[in-house]
């Protein structure tokens, strides 16, 4: 393993060597590695159809379609609950130890099931970058299942970041300011006259906005806090309710100004703010380009999407038409984090969706389990996504795709889900479930018939040379024979280390 993980460190390290193999032309029309390039960076895999659509385009031409193609809705039904009134309140004392595990239980599976519908949207949407972003502000704007508890919740919330992923960036501040699983996770409920809770405010200006330290004071923190009491939640209805009794209405100084600020006050005036542009684009570019931002080009691209109003499609059309973006050295610089890596291999090769248990533990395993961010700063991302154990489970996971292989590290990954269940269970059930677990493992992980998905590529495809810049970013750690049959070709592409990167 050891060896493996520093084969992928050395392949980072080493890009602008390696990506010179495949340096991307300088003609103001796409090539087809620039094709690849634009859609894995702004989706989760380059299907040969998907190249040739954008083969041939200028640049602007390329990200406009890209722009073009975003949506505010899924395309995939959410589960029937989502659309059903939510009382969000646990049994009362007169319920039985059983009607309480029932209850609990009842929010893991439908916890487990959320989680399988993002998957299916993300592998079945039209608009892959709609679901990249509705991911990258699920990490910006961040709320867990561990505390929040309401599947409901999350996936009102998830469909709220979707509605706003590529629109006005204003809007969507003001919209999670308000939402319920928002109010949950940092204590809004808890932000009363009085006794204001300075959480929401102190995440509004440190991670959502300004960035830490960067413009406001321990002084602005509270007075924001005082404009947010009374920001609350109907437990019967799950919705967002503002209750006045609870608000202190006196005058606030906030950011040099004073007046009798409310919560909708305080996040204008915070939009007004030129750094909160800076510290958007900055991430983007994170996302994106590269993991350090061009302080020249992030400022420029800054300048657009104040001026824009905050609209987020400026934001990443200047970004994505930003010359460090297919700049030969920012290729296959970033690593696909476990979600691009679990939802670009099943569309790239069109492979049946998991089991929804199988995919919640698959990416609890490789360090990415949507809708359970760690803490409130979301997952670091980059080069964090590696390590020893997470670098493992991607290997098992891809060889089980590509060659048929159960993962040795099912069994963990079962038992992980199991501890998480125990305070509910009874032992009986327990042993029931973690065997049940195990069969699904087992079962639910079907592998790819690379002969098959080789067989059908276009001729022009079927060449080590065409296939390996299909695959991978950048030249192979260690390169597949070329005279090896094409499954076992594709399967060394897919097992090296540059597979993980983007």
């Amino acid at each position: 393993m050891r060896p493996v993980r520093f084969a992928l460190l050395a392949a980072l390290v080493a890009l602008p060597a390696l990506a010179a193999a495949q340096a991307p032309s300088a003609s103001p029309t796409l090539t087809a590695d620039d094709a690849r390039h634009l859609l894995v960076r702004t989706g989760f895999a380059a299907l040969p159809a998907e190249i040739a659509k954008f083969e041939g385009l200028s640049r602007a031409e390329a990200v406009k379609r890209i722009l073009a193609g975003a949506r505010a809705e899924a395309v995939t039904p959410p589960p029937a609950w989502t659309r059903e009134v939510r009382d969000l309140r646990p049994p009362g004392r007169a319920a039985s130890p059983e009607e309480r595990r029932a209850w609990q239980r009842q929010r893991v599976e439908e916890g487990l099931e959320l989680v399988g519908w993002w998957y299916r949207e993300m592998i079945a949407t039209p608009s892959p970058l709609t679901e990249r972003m509705t991911l990258f502000w699920h990490n910006h704007f961040t709320s867990a299942f561990r505390k929040v508890r309401a599947p409901v919740l999350l996936y009102r919330q998830n469909a709220t970041l979707r509605q706003h992923a590529l629109g006005s960036f204003a809007k969507l501040v003001h919209a999670m300011a308000a939402d319920p699983a928002m109010i949950v996770y940092l204590d809004s409920l808890q932000n009363r006259r009085g006794f204001p809770n300075e959480n929401f405010a102190r995440e509004l200006l440190e991670l959502f906005t300004l960035g830490e330290g960067q413009g406001y004071t321990e002084a602005d923190i509270k007075e924001a806090a005082r404009a947010f009491t009374g920001w609350s939640l109907e437990r019967e209805t799950a919705s967002y309710r503002f209750r006045p009794f609870l608000h202190d209405g006196g005058e606030k100084t906030f950011m040099g100004r004073t007046g009798r600020f409310n919560g909708t006050d305080v996040i204008d005036i915070v939009l007004q703010q030129p750094r909160v542009a800076d510290y958007i684009a900055e991430k983007a570019w994170r996302e994106f380009v590269s993991e350090k931002p061009d302080p020249a080009a992030t400022g420029r691209i800054a300048g657009r999407f104040r001026a824009s109003g905050y609209d987020i499609k400026v934001l990443l059309g200047e970004l994505l038409l930003a010359p460090q973006f297919w700049a030969p050295e920012n290729r296959g610089r970033l690593v696909r984090s476990p979600v691009e890596l679990i939802v670009g291999t099943l569309r790239q090769f069109d492979l049946p969706q998991p089991d929804d248990r199988i995919l919640a533990l698959l990416g609890r395993a490789l360090g990415q389990e949507p809708f359970n961010p760690p803490n409130v700063k979301g997952w670091p991302g980059g080069t964090a996504w590696i390590n020893a154990n997470t670098l493992l489970v991607r290997q098992q996971l891809l060889r089980r795709l590509t060659a048929g292989e159960i993962p040795a590290a099912g069994r963990q990954t079962a038992e992980g889900e199991m501890e998480a269940e125990a305070p509910s269970m009874t032992p009986e059930e327990r042993t029931r479930r973690q065997r049940a677990l195990e069969r699904r493992m087992a079962r639910r992980l079907d592998g790819a018939d690379l002969d098959a998905w080789y067989a059908k590529l276009d001729r022009r495809w079927q060449t080590p040379e065409r296939v390996t810049a299909l695959l991978v970013a950048v030249k192979p750690v260690n390169p597949p024979r070329p005279d090896s049959d094409p499954a076992r070709f594709v399967r060394d592409l897919v097992l090296d280390p540059a597979f993980q990167l983007k």
